[in-house]
């Protein structure tokens, strides 16, 4: 089942193509055009951290990474996290824009994308894990029809060493309309 998951996905000139190491530069790039707002991600892709993230992201198991493109223009990432086909559950996460789409409509489309792809393909559940500090992702999320279904306090560590509480939300397929 990750084979039909894990596949190059596009809406016209939006793609998600699997990242690769020929997208480390690019992503570089895009990644260092909002350096702040590292400080609310379980990881950073700023200047000083970015190999480091980026290689753990492309090796990590547990996580199918994409590239965002716009056209041909590299703007973002996302990734699907943590499939588990016996409760027919993944995560979507480690997502990241270019500050000039956001704001735009683009994410829309991105997680549209994801959404209708992963439910097709037999998914049952999408959860999203959302810093509570994040109120932008929150509100995506949200927008897209996603229920918060609570709070996992000190989940985590991130790179800062911040104990973050991190906002459980998930999409149901039997929930799942997208919005026009």
């Amino acid at each position: 089942m990750l084979e039909r998951l894990y596949v190059d996905l596009a809406d016209g000139d939006l793609r998600l193509v699997k990242l690769t190491d020929g997208h480390r530069e690019a992503l570089r790039a895009a990644c260092a055009a909002d350096a702040d707002v590292w400080t609310i991600y379980s990881s950073s892709f700023g200047p000083d951290h970015f190999d480091k993230s980026f290689d753990t992201l492309i090796g990590g198991a547990g996580r199918m990474p994409y590239a965002i493109l716009d056209g041909d223009r590299l703007v973002g990432m996302t990734a699907w996290l943590r499939p588990d086909w016996s409760a027919q559950t993944v995560e979507i996460g480690n997502s990241f824009i270019h500050p000039d789409v956001r704001g735009t409509g683009f994410n829309g489309r991105v997680k549209r994308l994801m959404l209708d792809h992963a439910f097709a393909a037999g998914v049952r559940r999408i959860e999203f894990r959302i810093d509570e500090r994040n109120k932008r992702s929150q509100a995506a999320v949200a927008k897209l029809g996603g229920t918060k279904e609570g709070v996992l306090r000190s989940e985590r560590i991130t790179w800062t060493g911040y104990v973050r509480d991190t906002g459980l939300w998930s999409l149901l397929a039997n929930e799942w309309a997208p919005p026009m």
